[in-house]
Order: structure tokens, then C-alpha cells, then sequence
């Protein structure tokens, strides 16, 4: 087992890491809108969507891994509303590599975002 860190993804805000290897997998922390500076990302649903992916390519990266050995997806809402502004932003960086995924609505996320994705990859 690994834990990954990197300096161009924000780091955990509590007792956790960005993410951990085992074996040939990756399993991400959730990742939230926050900078790698830990500011949270200014804007609506579809910015905090491309902070959320920008943080994830980072910590995929310094695990040997990309968004295109992605295998599962989970995103966390706290509007459903939002689905479909997500969704397109989601389908610019899983445009013809589709991962599994699961999608739900919660009460309230970590700092007050939007959207937090977490994912499960293959390291090359």
C-alpha cells in the first residue's frame, strides 16, 4: 500500500490522505473545488466541476494512473438540480472512456461545495 500526495491538488482537510495504491489500483479521497492553495474555486456548478477534475488529474497522475484508467466514478451533489450542468462538464473529461459510476444527492458536502468526486483507477 501507498499513500499518494501532491503538491498540485489541495491537501486533505482532515485525517486522510489525497489517496491510496494498492496493487494496480487507485482509490482517490473525494476531491472537492478547492485549489491546490486550499481556496475554494469561485464560480457556479461547472467551475467547482473543473476544479474537482483538475485536482483529480493531479492526484491520478502522481499515482501512476489518468482519467483514462479510470474504472469508477462516484459523485456527490448537493443539488440534483445540478445534474445536468455537472454532467456536461463530466462528459468533456469522459467524452469516449466511460467509467462505471454512481451519482447522488447529499445533505451537505465539505466546505460548502457543490460537487465531489472520488474514483477508482488502474496505475499504469
Amino acid at each position: 500500500m501507498k499513500v499518494i500526495q501532491t503538491n498540485q491538488a489541495p491537501a486533505a482537510i482532515g485525517p486522510y490522505s489525497q489517496g491510496i495504491t494498492v496493487n494496480n489500483l487507485f482509490y482517490s479521497s473525494g476531491q472537492i473545488p478547492l485549489t491546490a492553495e486550499g481556496i475554494m474555486v469561485e464560480g457556479g456548478v461547472k467551475e467547482q466541476t473543473h476544479q474537482v477534475f483538475g485536482n483529480l488529474q493531479a492526484v491520478l497522475e502522481e499515482a501512476g494512473a489518468s482519467l483514462n484508467t479510470v474504472v469508477k466514478a462516484t459523485v456527490f451533489i448537493s443539488n440534483m438540480e445540478d445534474f445536468a450542468a455537472i454532467n456536461e462538464v463530466y462528459g468533456e473529461y469522459f467524452s469516449t472512456h466511460k467509467p462505471a459510476r454512481s451519482c447522488v444527492e447529499v445533505a451537505r458536502l465539505p466546505k460548502d461545495a457543490l460537487v465531489e468526486i472520488e474514483v477508482v483507477a488502474l496505475v499504469k
